[in-house]
């Protein structure tokens, strides 16, 4: 099984399951969702039964498997839901296709389980190339067969902003298309492929998506992120920048300085779209707010900004980004909200505490953050910044980087020995970024995903990557074939799937790492490279 559970011990009895078998008991909605192919029925007395135990956490579950049938104890919804996905693991690979009236063999089983961390995430960035409802929905599916419980959506960004405004329309009108985006590799001259790019999620979509998220133990974290990486927001609504001055959704790569103003209109405006946003997808525990690649010299230029700096009796820019991010953050709080942030907005200080922290930047600010007593979800570029190739080779697709492997994900640990048992308690969890600058298509989504997302899994519901993992992975790509993934093989990529060739990088990404979090310790390391 992938993800390992925390005990299987083998049974000498076995039990045959059919398609269209009965299920009973107190939870049966969580396995009916989780077994579609099985065209499961309620009944009475089912062949599969599932309880609830009150001694068990949430996502806890106990299955057995032997000669009378299936039983189920869980400590939720999730709990149930989870047993029945390991209990789908117990089936052949074609029963991940749908065929009526087939009849599968079990062997018999006793799986006691629960996930070592809470947060087991992927993340999706549909800013830069945006994918349609039904994309994220078949995503979705996929995170619930890994187990994987927090689907965080990067909404918007210089090159595009994805969810309807009715306050503010030309969010979705202006804001979601441009009209090319780049080809080239970095540090080559531009090129494009003159081709329109766009697209948003209508609120009802959103609303959609959260409700078939959540029915899958599945909890979607917004993300809109400022005051940064604003272009697209400011083509719409210039008079929310810090300069006033016209913008364009970008269509190129890399850091740019527009920036939204502090002002309270601007705050006005973000808790309106917040508003918007929090009232589509329903209860919305969390909302990242960003704070990451800020370039404050626009803030530092203005004197009405400066003015209003000075009013508030703060004394750098850097203050006053804190200032407006707890701002945010408090007006989510009053929401029932907790703020999510980029570990940027963490080093520029003044966040509130219950602020969440993901240091893509590295371990060690990670480390810094949870001694302050802020709770992180591991994000690092290495290994978890799945955009980058999984080999150097030049017949791997585009890729902003190289190396990360399935091995690097499984070997990662999200909340290392070394640490201290209070910082070990705010590590959340883990989770693997997918940003989309040289991710356009749904095809690409997959190949970059899978299987890597299989060790992330393993190792957010394990604590890390089990013995045998290797050759459980190997046995899996089997249900992945089942269910049409087109992931990468462990060969490497099908001669379809090369596309425009990756250009090998001379940097090690471990030397890379050892750059990055060397920022980590100047607040004003962002420079715009756009």
């Amino acid at each position: 099984m992938i993800p390992r559970p925390e005990l299987l011990h083998d049974l000498s009895a076995s039990y045959a399951l059919s398609s269209g078998a009965t299920v009973s008991g107190d939870l049966v909605d969580a396995v009916r969702v989780a077994l579609p192919w099985l065209d499961l029925r309620p009944g009475d007395s089912g062949e599969i039964d599932v309880r609830r135990d009150p001694s068990l956490g949430e996502e806890a579950y106990r299955l057995t498997v032997g000669s009378r049938g299936v039983e189920i104890a869980a400590g939720g919804r999730a709990g149930a839901f989870y047993a029945a996905q390991s209990l789908h693991q117990l089936l052949p690979d074609a029963s991940y296709r749908f065929s009526a009236g087939a009849l599968w063999a079990v062997r018999g089983v006793r799986v006691e389980d629960a996930p070592a961390f809470a947060w087991r995430g992927l993340h999706l960035d549909v800013a830069r190339h945006f994918l349609p409802k039904r994309e994220v929905l078949r995503l979705l599916d996929l995170m619930a067969v890994h187990k994987l419980n927090r689907l965080h959506l990067h909404l918007v960004d210089d090159q595009g902003w994805r969810v309807e405004s009715r306050a503010y329309p030309r969010l979705h009108e202006v804001a979601s298309h441009r009209p090319r985006t780049v080809t080239s590799h970095y540090g080559e001259p531009l090129t494009y492929d003159d081709l329109p790019h766009g697209g948003y999620y209508s609120l009802d979509d959103l609303a959609e998506i959260a409700a078939y998220a959540r029915s899958r133990c599945v909890t979607v974290v917004p993300e809109i992120d400022v005051p940064g990486h604003a272009s697209a927001i400011l083509a719409a609504y210039p008079e929310f920048g810090a300069t006033g001055e016209p913008h364009e959704v970008l269509d190129r790569w890399g850091i740019s300085p527009a920036i939204l103003s502090p002002l309270p209109a601007t705050v006005d405006f973000l808790l309106t779209v917040f508003d918007e946003l929090l009232g589509a997808l329903g209860e919305t525990p969390y909302v990242h707010i960003g704070g990451d690649e800020v370039v404050l010299d626009h803030w530092a230029a203005s004197p009405e900004i400066g003015a209003y700096r000075e009013s508030l009796g703060l004394a750098t820019a850097n203050d006053l980004q804190a200032w407006f991010l707890r701002r945010l953050a408090d007006a989510l709080a009053e929401r029932g909200a907790r703020a999510v942030v980029w570990d940027e907005a963490f080093v520029s200080g003044g966040l509130r505490e219950d602020t969440i922290v993901m240091p893509w930047r590295g371990m060690g600010v990670g480390r810094r953050a949870a001694a302050a007593g802020h709770d992180i979800v591991a994000t690092p570029v290495f290994p978890l910044y799945f955009d980058y190739a999984e080999s150097g080779s030049p017949e791997e697709p585009m890729a902003i980087g190289d190396t990360t492997t399935v091995d690097d994900v499984a070997a990662f640990d999200p909340a290392p020995a070394s640490w201290s048992d209070a910082e070990r308690s705010r590590v959340l969890g883990a989770q693997a970024q997918l940003w989309s600058e040289r991710v356009p298509d749904p095809r690409t989504v997959d190949y970059r995903l899978w299987p890597r997302a299989c060790a992330l899994a393993e190792v957010a519901w394990a604590g890390r990557a089990q013995e045998g993992f290797g050759e459980r992975l190997a046995r899996h790509l089997g249900r992945l074939d089942a269910l049409g993934v087109e992931y990468r093989p462990p060969a490497g990529p099908r001669p379809w799937q090369r596309r425009r060739p990756h250009r090998p990088s001379e940097l090690d990404m471990r030397d890379r790492m050892a750059r990055i979090e060397a920022m980590t310790y100047d607040a004003e390391s962002t420079r715009p490279s756009v």
